[in-house]
């Protein structure tokens, strides 16, 4: 049998595929990826609405919103936390995977116009930053994997990329608009 020109030629008939790739594998990956981006996140929210492991707390995270201009400091204290401690949880979990992304996307944004300038290595530089905001992202895009609580959701049982895309435009434009209040 000969093959058209410019086309690549495909296994034989009744000759069992080889694939190297493993759904499980996949799905064990997404998981890590998960659990690393959701605690980390979940991790500098609990610092910022309860001070917890040497964090500022309220009133710390407040201030340093405030300093960096940030109309009603305390306030934006609180939703910054939230979005971190509730969308790194989600992530972590695999519960409404998109929306977690998103929310940690809108807050990775902000943390980003705030940090900007200092380069792209720590300590003043934003390579973390960049890290988690498009760990986050990958991850609205791609799904939990089935490693996720997402599974027994029924709009995200089958995860659709249009719900990750959705979710992350909503994230870089609630991002935008706190950006836009910001002095």
């Amino acid at each position: 049998m000969t093959t058209p020109l410019g086309t690549v030629p495909t296994a034989r008939a009744g000759a069992p595929e080889h694939s190297d790739s493993s759904p499980h594998g996949y799905a064990a990956g997404l998981l890590v990826l998960r659990l690393v981006i959701g605690l980390t996140m979940a991790a500098h929210g609990a610092q910022k609405l309860f001070g917890w492991f040497d964090g500022p707390g309220l009133d710390g995270t407040g201030q340093f919103f405030t300093m960096s201009g940030y109309p009603a400091g305390h306030t934006m204290a609180v939703v910054a936390g939230l979005s971190e401690v509730l969308g790194g949880l989600g992530l972590a979990v695999g519960l409404f995977t998109p929306l977690a992304a998103a929310a940690v996307v809108g807050t990775m944004i902000n943390a980003l116009a705030v940090k900007w300038g200092g380069g792209f290595f720590a300590p003043k530089g934003v390579e973390y930053e960049l890290l988690l905001t498009f760990g986050a992202a990958a991850l609205a895009l791609t799904g939990p994997g089935r490693y996720a609580l997402d599974r027994w959701v029924p709009v995200l049982r089958s995860h659709r990329l249009r719900y990750g895309a959705l979710t992350l435009i909503l994230g870089v434009v609630l991002a935008g608009i706190v950006l836009l209040v910001r002095n």
